[in-house]
């Protein structure tokens, strides 16, 4: 029998409720950060869900957290203030020393810490991370960083960042891939000493920045694991990644299907509920079972994440049909509310837009597909 969890899920709604639409529209007006929804989900020991018990945290599974930042976005939020504290976490738990582990671990899991940002896009780059042009030079007992990186979300608003640097040139290894090495960077001692950050403006509020490393120096010790294997130690934080993602868009587009079928049944026009039409009834009907089939990959994928099994291809699929449900669920609800959709007090507005993104970010739906088509499937390298 598969686990619901059903106790975290009840907590999450009861919690969630102090939270309704209109604090949401309002830091989307105002692109404000969410600190009161976060510190209170950090009360609540949500965002310590992976960090072992030894170390202050709950010590259960992706499963867990999955179920956790679903339920966020299924009651109308967005954990997109604070996932990565979900997600990055496998690097350093998998990765990291004990030293590491010992120093940070307790701080994040108490509250006192945060581990928000996740360095590794660059402008020149996008999506071909081998060719990433930000370095970490070894000098002594510090490494001296220099780079830019975009895309880097909750910067400003985070005490630590996972970096992505190369330590050896693309050229010199064997595979693209080598030569990369990941540092858990302090930014409360970098900020103004070689580290700056420039707010980004975008569609969504997700307070996303630029990152510029000047001649910043950062204590060796600051590297995870071996030099020039950081994509490898990646690859399990961003398998993380994927799935809760996935769990947030299964959220996503049960809202959207809840909000539907709601108004539907309320709204009368030409003397009936317009849920009572097929044109109506049908598209809800489409968006309910899509989103269900993902949910159930989704979970696949959970299960094998926490089982430490292989599940690259399994996180990949779960955040495509997700991201898939929740804009076909996003699109049914826009339509089934007519002009109401576009009014920011419906919240259907605000999250048709939060939803978009899943079709590009963390990764696009063009890469999952090839990534499946060459590893999965055998066919040809497309690039």
């Amino acid at each position: 029998m598969m686990e619901t969890y059903e106790d975290i899920r009840a907590s999450v709604r009861a919690l969630a409720a102090g939270f309704p639409g209109e604090y949401w529209r309002t830091l989307d007006r105002e692109r404000g950060y969410p600190t009161a929804f976060v510190q209170a989900m950090t009360e609540a020991g949500f965002l310590a869900v992976l960090i072992p018990e030894a170390y202050g945290g709950s010590g259960l599974g992706i499963g867990a957290a999955a179920a956790i930042l679903e339920e966020v976005h299924k009651q109308g939020g967005n954990g997109g203030a604070c996932h990565a504290q979900m997600y990055v976490m496998g690097t350093l738990l998998r990765h990291g020393s004990e030293a590491q582990k010992a120093a940070y671990l307790p701080g994040i899991a108490a509250g006192e810490l945060r581990l928000q940002a996740f360095a590794v896009t660059e402008p020149t780059s996008g999506t071909d991370t081998s060719r990433i042009r930000t370095t970490a030079v070894r000098d002594g007992d510090a490494y001296v960083v220099n780079g830019q990186k975009v895309w880097t979300s909750r910067a400003e608003h985070s005490d630590l960042m996972l970096l992505l640097a190369r330590t050896a040139p693309r050229e010199a290894g064997e595979k693209p891939h080598d030569g990369m090495s990941v540092f858990l960077l302090d930014m409360r001692q970098a900020l103004g000493h070689g580290l700056s950050i420039r707010p980004l403006r975008a569609m969504i509020n997700h307070h996303t920045t630029e990152v510029f490393f000047d001649e910043l120096r950062i204590p060796a010790d600051s590297l995870i694991g071996e030099e020039g294997r950081g994509f490898r130690y990646l690859l399990d934080g961003l398998n993380a990644e994927r799935i809760l993602i996935a769990a947030e868009a299964i959220g996503d587009a049960r809202w959207f299907i809840e909000k539907a079928r709601t108004y539907a049944t309320e709204r009368v026009v030409f003397d009936r509920p317009i849920g009572q039409n097929q044109g109506i009834q049908f598209p809800i009907a489409r968006a309910y079972a899509a989103t269900e089939a993902a949910d159930l990959m989704v979970n696949k994928a959970a299960a094998l994440f926490d089982g430490g099994e292989a599940c690259g291809a399994e996180a990949n699929m779960a955040k495509l049909l997700a991201a898939d449900a929740s804009w076909q669920a996003a699109d049914m609800c826009l339509q089934t509310h007519g002009g109401f959709g576009f009014a920011e007090e419906y919240d259907v507005e605000r999250k048709f837009r939060e939803t978009r993104l899943f079709q590009v970010a963390p990764i696009s739906t063009n890469l999952v597909l090839a990534y499946l088509a060459e590893h999965v499937l055998g066919l040809p390298r497309s690039y």
